[in-house]
């Protein structure tokens, strides 16, 4: 990986635009960094020289186009309170001589983690657990900006520690601090949604500035930021005989576990919700070259800022070009225009750090688990929880091991299915999803979707004995999913194929790929494979089992459900015996589905050059969606299209009576079909073909009159 790979092939038109953004991110980068530096216990001016270099090496080595590093929250708290453990005073010479100290071995040890390819970590973190971090991240930092709002300092520490510094500080509020940093929040978030790409908050800094020097800001209490004396950092290698090696081993290891969780989390967040991929590796890398720097010119350990970032997003940052831009004109700000900084009003600054945050709280990823899965939900908060009460520290063990957890929960309790025939298809559909799908008489048919082994073993065992019956002869696995068994799994597939032989029923495994069969050989029941228990399809297992088509279905069992359904008049439309592809995919949205599709087909019949050519078989040749189309299914849609029929132009009525007698050749052929494979099924035709004209008469009762006296004209 290349420096500057973000800005390669970089198209010119974009340079303005970044080069506006960078200005944009430096501004805001100015009371973040230094309200954190303090928080590290160092002057604010740190923070300053931390969003320079930093900033300037980690966008050149850095593969995300948009993410931003900088002095930021998680580090400089853990710093601040390392500081406390050593009895070091914050702001002194000794805490001065030591955070660089730190930063250093920082660095060492994201130098390790580059070398040992920990960015793998991320892959075990899911969705949820990324979603959950991020949120309790976003939200601690809102929770320690919010004092400032209101004419305090920032708050440190967990979520009981930032809420009993709120309370502390609402005793003391300044009210025209809360009215200027309240209205500012407005202004920004009303921005957003009305003008999105306008640098509004540099709009607002610059208001603030203005304000400061207008009105009696100071006589109100409305903080301002401190003077900066001008002058660019001095580098120098920090000391490392000043703090014991144990000690800050021990401190630089968590933060150094923290920037590297907290970023490759952060930016794979950004890149996959912006369709990007990232080189985990090389980002450790870039966060090691960052802290090497910040270390040379005195600063605290510095991060991705998930802040800095999400405002580079909102204002459509293209690459690296924008970090460049900030980095260089914080530098040309040091350099000589330091003055104005004096000026800037500390809420309006804070409104604009939390209007950036509000965009990264993952509310809208709560709302939609909490909708589609409960298990992931609980999953979501409890990674926002642990940050927030326990720090990011423990948040990344507990988000890494509740990753593990949903895996394993997964794993143990994965989706099978027992599996049927639909009369007129050919492959085999789960019996619990489809209602005209009916179990082969005698046979069970398994499907299992997840890896087998010791934590599922059991599971799939049970299954298999609570399905077997008194008549049952045969048992069929469908292993299309499984690709890999451990040594439990197979002493388990083998205790359960000794058990069948004793029953006198026939075991097969089936659908898996070749390599299953290398893994049995190599855990000792090969002698499965010799025995014939294992065959490529189900339809061989079939055939070897001596059960060939047409198989005589279970259909009574299957008739009581039905029965039973139909006694429920406010089933959905999946359950009402209408198109079982239509059902599954379409649910409640079945019907209108089954109109669009009907139309479609009238259009493709008025399109046809020569419908005189036309058979029935060239009908169902001619329609895609008619390929898969059970008898009972195509049935139902035979009888829609002729109800359509009139839809037909004009000039086409004469070819009206060629098609409806394609329609009824094409029903014929169905009927016949069904007296040849399943015969019992014949009385069930009819009585669907009644039913759907009832249903037909509630669904669509002028389209039924139309055809009733089209019929009778014919």
């Amino acid at each position: 990986m290349t420096l500057g790979h973000t800005m390669k092939n970089y198209k010119k038109e974009n340079l303005m635009h970044d080069v506006i953004t960078g200005i944009i991110i430096m501004a805001v980068s100015i009371p973040i960094s230094m309200g954190y530096s303090q928080i590290a216990g160092i002057p604010a001016v740190y923070g300053l020289y931390g969003s320079v270099f930093p900033i300037i090496l980690f966008a050149l080595f850095s593969t995300s186009p948009q993410f931003i590093f900088g002095v930021d929250a998680a580090p400089a708290a853990l710093v601040g309170s390392a500081l406390l453990g050593m009895n070091i005073q914050s702001g002194s010479k000794e805490a001065l001589a030591v955070v660089p100290v730190i930063t250093f071995f920082v660095a060492v040890w994201l130098i390790a983690f580059y070398l040992m390819h920990a960015g793998k970590l991320v892959n075990y973190i899911s969705a949820p657990v990324m979603g959950g971090f991020i949120t309790g991240i976003c939200s601690t930092i809102i929770l320690m900006q919010v004092p400032k709002l209101m004419g305090g300092t920032a708050g440190t520490g967990e979520l009981l520690e930032l809420l009993e510094h709120i309370e502390k500080t609402v005793e003391q509020i300044n009210l025209p601090s809360l009215i200027l940093g309240i209205v500012s929040i407005v202004i920004l978030l009303g921005a957003k949604k009305i003008m999105p790409k306008f640098p509004m908050a540099v709009v607002m800094m610059a208001a603030g500035a203005v304000m400061t020097q207008v009105l009696p800001m100071k006589e109100w209490g409305i903080k301002t930021l401190d003077a900066v004396s001008p002058g660019l950092p001095r580098w120098s290698f920090p000391d490392l005989t000043l703090v014991s090696m144990d000690e800050v081993v021990t401190i630089s290891l968590s933060v150094a576990v923290v920037i590297m969780a907290e970023t490759l989390l952060a930016e794979n967040n950004f890149a996959f919700k912006n369709g990007y991929k990232l080189n985990d590796r090389q980002e450790i890398l870039a966060c090691a070259a960052g802290n090497i720097s910040a270390s040379f010119v005195g600063c605290c350990p510095v991060n991705g800022s998930i802040s800095r970032t999400s405002m580079n997003e909102q204002y459509g940052g293209t690459s690296q070009v924008v970090s460049l831009t900030a980095g260089i004109t914080m530098a040309v700000l040091l350099f000589g225009f330091t003055g104005f900084i004096g000026y800037l009003p500390v809420p309006v600054l804070t409104a604009i750090v939390i209007s950036a945050l509000m965009d990264v709280v993952e509310v809208h990823l709560a709302i939609r688990l909490y909708k589609v899965s409960r298990n992931e939900f609980y999953i979501f908060m409890a990674a926002c929880i642990s940050v927030l009460f326990l720090g990011t520290i423990y948040g990344v063990l507990i988000g890494i091991i509740l990753s593990f957890v949903a895996v394993i929960l997964k794993a143990t309790a994965p989706l099978r299915s027992f599996r049927g025939i639909i009369p007129g298809k050919e492959s085999y559909y789960d019996l619990g999803r489809n209602l005209h799908a009916y179990p082969i008489q005698h046979v069970i048919i398994y499907r299992f979707n997840e890896n087998l082994f010791f934590a599922n073993a059991k599971v799939f065992q049970e299954d298999l004995e609570n399905s077997l019956k008194e008549d049952t002869k045969v048992v069929i696995i469908d292993a299309s999913s499984i690709n890999s068994i451990d040594i439990t799994a197979a002493d388990r597939i083998e205790a359960i194929a000794s058990n069948m032989k004793r029953r006198g029923i026939q075991f097969y495994i089936t659908e898996h790929s070749s390599s299953l069969n290398e893994q049995m050989r190599t855990l000792g029941i090969g002698h499965l494979i010799k025995e014939g228990c294992v065959r490529r399809t189900i339809l061989a297992a079939l055939n070897d089992a001596g059960i060939h088509k047409p198989y005589n279905l279970e259909i009574p069992e299957s008739e009581k459900k039905l029965a039973e359904l139909r006694s429920h008049s406010h089933l959905p439309a999946e359950e009402e015996d209408t198109l079982e592809e239509f059902a599954w995919a379409f649910g409640e949205e079945t019907v209108q589905e089954l109109e669009q599709a009907t139309h479609t087909i009238i259009e493709h019949l008025h399109q046809m050059p020569d419908i005189e050519r036309l058979s029935d078989e060239g009908i169902k040749e001619h329609f895609e969606s008619w390929h898969t189309l059970g008898a009972l299914d195509e049935d139902e849609i035979l009888h829609r299209i002729e109800l359509h029929i009139d839809e037909l132009p004009e000039e086409m009525h004469k070819e009206h009576r060629h098609i409806v007698e394609l329609i009824e050749k094409r029903r014929t052929r169905i009927r016949e079909k069904v007296l040849e494979e399943h015969p019992e099924l014949a009385a069930r035709l009819e009585q669907n073909r009644i039913r759907l004209e009832k249903r037909l008469e509630k669904q669509n009762p002028e389209a039924m009159r139309k055809w009733r006296e089209w019929k009778k004209r014919e």
